[in-house]
């Protein structure tokens, strides 16, 4: 407590009865104007630690920043953001990083970050169901329940380059917060047909270098110089790049 109140305890002992009693009153509304500042100091002064997983609603997992891949969806600046885009760069000076395209699951604004390696990052867990691709068009993906058997939309902004790789009846997993669909996981690997590709140069060998070829769903894609038109191959839909002929 403050110094102020002593000057009432003094003149409490040295007065009478009636005088005594007034004093005492008029002390203790002091005390308990200090307690009620102290309390409201205390409250406004409280900041909850940004991690408490009560707080938020969901819970977090560290992970390394060249981790992150399209449909994760981070916390980042004290917000919410789905992975749309990632590009992998190693340039010849320096750790290797990740270029991550970010949309906000709120108001769908986007942000471009750099992520190296050894940052950690707090990816979101968030409740998985597993569904079936149905259709789309150019604002939202429809797919089907795995256990109710309903219709989930989801923005097709959502899924970024993923999108072209989504194929009739292909089984995946929607993740949501508070009961809005958010990301997609698509399977791993899809296999594609190759409809254009380029011719191989002489003397180009299977360990010297890929070309250029157009995929079924219209995406290019680097292929070794054996694939040719026609071929069916094995691609990651997180990054589009060739895995083996299928």
């Amino acid at each position: 407590m403050s110094g102020h109140c002593h000057p009432y305890f003094v003149f409490f002992i040295m007065s009478g009865n009636e005088r005594a009693i007034f004093t005492l009153k008029v002390f203790s509304i002091k005390i308990a104007r200090e307690l009620i500042n102290i309390v409201t100091w205390s409250v406004s002064c409280y900041n909850p630690p940004a991690s408490s997983v009560y707080d938020k609603g969901f819970q977090t997992m560290k992970i390394n920043g060249n981790a992150i891949r399209p449909g994760n969806v981070i916390e980042h600046k004290q917000r919410l953001w789905v992975a749309v885009k990632i590009n992998a760069v190693k340039p010849g000076k320096g750790g290797a990083f990740a270029q991550v395209e970010l949309r906000d699951i709120r108001d769908g604004t986007k942000l471009n970050e750099r992520f190296r390696a050894t940052e950690t990052v707090e990816r979101v867990s968030l409740e998985q169901r597993q569904s079936q691709y149905l259709f789309a068009d150019d604002d939202f993906i429809t797919f089907m329940d795995g256990e109710t058997y309903e219709q989930v939309m989801v923005a097709a902004a959502n899924l970024g380059d993923q999108k072209a790789y989504l194929q009739d009846g292909m089984q995946v997993i929607i993740e949501s917060y508070e009961g809005e669909p958010l990301s997609v996981q698509l399977p791993d690997t899809v296999e594609m047909e190759v409809v254009e590709a380029d011719a191989v140069i002489k003397g180009q060998t299977a360990s010297s270098s890929y070309k250029p070829a157009v995929l079924e769903n219209g995406e290019r894609v680097m292929v070794p110089p054996h694939v040719e038109a026609g071929s069916r191959i094995v691609v990651k839909p997180a990054d589009g790049t060739y895995v083996s002929k299928a």
